[in-house]
């Protein structure tokens, strides 16, 4: 491009010396042989001149249809970049919803299984109990009580001469009845469907029941996970982490177990308590690596921007 521009340079000096030679009067005498080839000179020069300024003006027009196209195309690819972003997003969202579900389902199997070895211990402890009571009524004798001393059946002389109460088949009086514990099958499930219908007040009493009737049974831990669910979403957060926390504390082998840390940690983070909830999550992938509830917490905590390590 220099170089263009010094010969035009040099080209314009030319010609200005053309035109001073040409505008110059001339002599009296005939022009001379030098005239005329100088002349041609400075014709050939002018042409020249005109050559080369047709050809710079096709060079730079070529360079600014280049310049042009490559704008276009950077358009173009910040359209496909911004295209891309947004597919990737909406893919990224999708999986994320997908994990939820999988992970709803995958506890609601871990609820029908837990269930089903509820009810297989209790079949096993029923007939114990039934080969109990049949080996006890085969091993004792057959005895029929005696009349009162008073004559009155089935009555019997205490010291002092008083005769106690007799029921009328001259056995004791039943002692008062006392409330008796409700079907733990029957009452998990009612709780369970109770609260898959937003019944929630009246999922909870029966969850209640659950853990005041049977507070060692497997069943206890999934009825204290369900209540922090309940509280969870209902917004009540402080009652949900207390709840979470007696999952933990007190069910730490139940299969709710991850489940309850996962919602824990999302717990305090909807209470604004940032470092609690991070490390909970944190915790929880060191714990269950392998889990649904894990790959949930990784998610999370990269929605966040948060560097998942293993907790200290």
């Amino acid at each position: 491009m220099h170089k263009f521009h010094r010969l035009r340079n040099r080209l314009f000096v030319a010609a200005a010396l053309a035109m001073i030679v040409f505008s110059a009067p001339p002599p009296a005498h005939a022009v001379s042989k030098e005239i005329v080839e100088l002349q041609t000179q400075v014709q050939q020069l002018l042409d020249m001149m005109q050559r080369l300024q047709s050809t710079m003006d096709t060079r730079f027009a070529v360079l600014q249809n280049l310049s042009q196209q490559t704008a276009d195309n950077a358009t173009q690819m910040k359209a496909a970049v911004d295209a891309l972003q947004q597919k990737l997003g909406a893919q990224s969202e999708a999986a994320s919803g997908k994990m939820d579900a999988v992970s709803g389902q995958m506890q609601g199997l871990n609820d029908s299984v837990d269930e089903l070895k509820s009810r297989i211990a209790k079949l096993d402890k029923s007939v114990q109990d039934m080969q109990t009571q049949l080996q006890n009524i085969q091993a004792q004798p057959q005895t029929v009580a005696p009349a009162g001393q008073n004559g009155m059946p089935g009555g019997s002389t205490v010291p002092g001469g008083t005769v106690s109460p007799s029921g009328p088949q001259g056995g004791q009086l039943p002692p008062p009845p006392q409330a008796q514990a409700p079907p733990l099958a029957d009452t998990y499930q009612a709780a369970v469907r109770d609260y898959n219908a937003a019944k929630y007040d009246v999922a909870a009493g029966e969850f209640q029941d659950v853990l005041h009737y049977y507070p060692l049974d497997d069943l206890a831990g999934n009825a204290q996970f369900y209540l922090g669910e309940i509280a969870y979403r209902q917004q009540n957060y402080s009652d949900a982490i207390s709840a979470y926390n007696a999952v933990l504390e007190g069910f730490p082998g139940s299969p709710k177990a991850p489940a309850a840390q996962l919602r824990k940690g999302l717990a305090l983070l909807q209470t604004n308590k940032k470092d609690a909830g991070i490390r909970e999550l944190r915790q929880l992938i060191q714990r269950h690596p392998q889990t649904p509830e894990a790959a949930q917490a990784r998610s999370k905590l990269n929605g966040m921007g948060v560097r998942v390590t293993a907790a200290k």
